[in-house]
């Protein structure tokens, strides 16, 4: 997965179809703003709801003014990585094109060896499932084709993906929520 090329295309400000650790994800640089934002308007986004950002680290959350507190970093150490995505406050104005007016992202860093690689050469990639807001998401890259054609700069092809899209942990109120169950199975917090 780590091709040139992709790696290239994401760097140059571009967006690819891969396969992440749960469904297949439209990716552009989290840190390029007119790749986010070219991202969107692919997806046919209109709702006020940011993308979920993949990272090869907890170091990465510094980037976006992100700073989980001790008991924050000792959960995130027992469910990355993995499927757990997990909302935090982002109040950083140089990060508002990714929160949309939320002051909160998600992050998540993915078990994937191969995607964590390309996380440490691209930086973090904001990861939406691959299809139109509201549309059933691609299993296969033929599927993701059918949504993006050619506006897509990469498909790599990882066969079909069915999986469960990540549980959705939220830290931004004072308790910890669970905000959508999915791959990981965390009942309770």
């Amino acid at each position: 997965m780590t091709s040139l090329k992709l790696v290239d295309a994401l760097r140059r400000g571009g967006i690819a179809v891969i396969p992440t650790d749960t469904l297949y994800g439209i990716v552009a640089r989290a840190l390029d703003k007119e790749a986010v934002a070219r991202l969107y308007k692919l997806r046919r986004q209109t709702s006020h709801k940011p993308f979920i950002v993949l990272v090869s680290s907890l170091k990465d959350l510094a980037a976006f003014g992100v700073r989980p507190n001790a008991t924050q970093c000792v959960f995130l150490k027992k469910v990355w990585p993995g499927p757990v995505s997990v909302i935090f406050r982002c109040s950083s104005r140089k990060s508002s094109y990714l929160h949309l007016g939320t002051h909160s992202l998600a992050f998540r860093l993915p078990k994937s060896r191969r995607l964590v690689t390309l996380l440490k050469k691209t930086g973090p990639l904001v990861a939406p499932s691959a299809n139109r807001e509201g549309e059933k998401p691609a299993e296969t890259t033929t599927e993701a084709k059918e949504y993006f054609g050619t506006d897509v700069d990469v498909y790599v092809n990882g066969g079909r993906r069915r999986g469960e899209p990540s549980t959705l942990i939220s830290f931004v109120d004072e308790e910890p929520r669970i905000v959508r169950q999915g791959a990981a199975g965390i009942q309770s917090l």
